[in-house]
């Protein structure tokens, strides 16, 4: 730099300063006129748009790295060296992306939704643009190394920093980069799950919780110009396919009840694994990398020897939302899932909570269906819906957004006629969780996001 003069190396300066940190103005649009308004919903727009791109492009290269993970396993299985080939892959895949947050990145963490949410809320300020590349990167080694997390976090927080972006080229207000970053939370949430209509409602219901009219119009536009640009590459109907399912019983409510409270204790207890784990490594004196390395390397044995059993869970939760499964070994997969996602959200790489959360949710209901097909052979409810019904129960008890988890549900599998008692039974955990006076846990993550910024 001390060789650049003039106006060459100005604007190489100024370029490399603008990609560490945004630039904004403290502009008040409460006079706003239509003109502004008009270049407010085309900056929405352009975030969704490139929102769309960046997690669909993420998703892709996932969906290849879980096949690739696949055929090392496949090719690994059965010998001893091949144990400890997979076990160095996945201990070095997970060891590289906790240090590239940790050394380059820090707010690239985790899911990145709580980090979205404190920048909406104004308690953290937006971050620098790196966030986008090392969160994409080591988002792609940690997931596809096989650790028990979810790609809508990423999504979500790549949406967010794209926002910033365009906040700053477009030299919007800090008002403005807010909402623009809540939609571009929506559109990356849109994309991440095939569910437009999901991610706009988790962010206002979650994230914002308000639906003022610019908010909720930046949102609409940034999801719906998501999931236009992202559709043709990676939609391929719901995410998860279901049976044709019966119009729901009066005499199943008791069920659907007894699933509501059993996956609201659950989630409760969830949430609190999720916080003692992060605690843990908090306090810990183990460099980074040494520490996800063995979390990596511990996922590698399960790889090696259930493949199915890693990774974020979708192939689990299809499963469960299908009705295949014995109570014991549900039990079994429900456990090791419970402590592999706990685990994984402690290894400090990028990687989300969506989908380990689905998994646990599906499952709980299916065992609570097995267990009254036991007692009640004759009157059981169907094991499908009730894993259906557990799903967006144990969402809703541990995010405290109950509309989202209904909303999400439904865009997953396509299926509308669960909807009453998907309520009952989100209504149920939700009371549970706050009887146990559970915080939701996004809201746990923005508070630690917030005082470590």
């Amino acid at each position: 730099m001390g060789n650049l003069d003039g106006q060459a190396g100005s604007w190489l300066r100024s370029t490399l300063t603008g990609w560490q940190k945004p630039t904004l103005r403290p502009v008040d649009n409460s006079g706003e006129g239509a003109e502004g308004l008009v270049g407010f919903v085309l900056a929405a727009a352009m975030v969704g748009a490139l929102t769309g791109l960046a997690a669909a492009s993420f998703r892709l290269l996932l969906d290849q790295a879980a096949k690739w993970r696949e055929s090392l396993s496949g090719w690994a299985n059965g010998t001893w060296w091949g144990l400890i080939v997979v076990v160095l892959i996945c201990a070095v895949c997970t060891a590289v992306a906790a240090s590239l947050v940790a050394r380059v990145e820090p707010n690239a963490e985790g899911s990145g939704i709580p980090r979205v949410e404190a920048v909406v809320e104004g308690r953290a300020q937006p971050g620098r643009f790196r966030i986008l590349p090392i969160k994409y990167v080591g988002g792609l080694l940690s997931l596809g190394s096989g650790l028990a997390l979810g790609r809508e976090g990423p999504s979500v927080q790549m949406g967010g920093s794209i926002a910033v972006i365009v906040a700053s080229v477009t030299r919007r207000s800090q008002a403005d980069l807010r909402i623009l970053a809540a939609g571009g939370a929506a559109a990356g949430l849109a994309t991440a799950f095939n569910a437009p209509i999901a991610g706009g409602v988790f962010v206002l219901e979650e994230l914002v919780k308000r639906f003022d009219p610019r908010t909720t119009l930046a949102t609409l536009v940034a999801s719906a110009s998501g999931f236009m640009v992202a559709y043709p590459l990676v939609h391929s109907g719901t995410d998860f396919h279901m049976p044709q399912l019966a119009e729901p019983r009066l005499g199943d409510a008791g069920w659907v009840v007894v699933a509501g409270v059993v996956t609201g204790v659950l989630a409760v207890l969830y949430n609190k694994a999720i916080m003692f784990g992060l605690h843990k490594t908090d306090t810990s004196r183990w460099p980074v990398e040494a520490r996800a390395a063995v979390i990596g390397g511990s996922v590698g044995i399960l790889v090696w020897c259930a493949p199915d059993l890693a990774g974020g869970g979708d192939n689990l939760t299809q499963q469960a939302l299908l009705g295949h499964g014995t109570t014991w070994v549900l039990i079994g997969v429900l456990a090791l899932r419970f402590l592999l996602g706990v685990a994984s959200y402690a290894a400090g790489t990028p990687g989300g909570l969506f989908a380990p959360m689905l998994v646990l949710g599906a499952d709980t209901g299916l065992i609570v269906a097995l267990v009254a097909a036991h007692f009640m052979p004759h009157a059981a409810p169907d094991p499908a819906a009730l894993a259906l019904i557990g799903m967006a129960a144990f969402f809703t008890a541990s995010v405290h957004a109950p509309v989202t988890g209904l909303i999400l549900a439904t865009e997953l599998t396509g299926v509308t006629n669960q909807l009453p008692p998907m309520l009952g039974a989100c209504a149920t955990a939700l009371l549970v969780a706050m009887v146990l006076r559970s915080q939701p846990i996004y809201g746990l993550l923005a508070d630690r996001a917030a005082t470590r910024t």
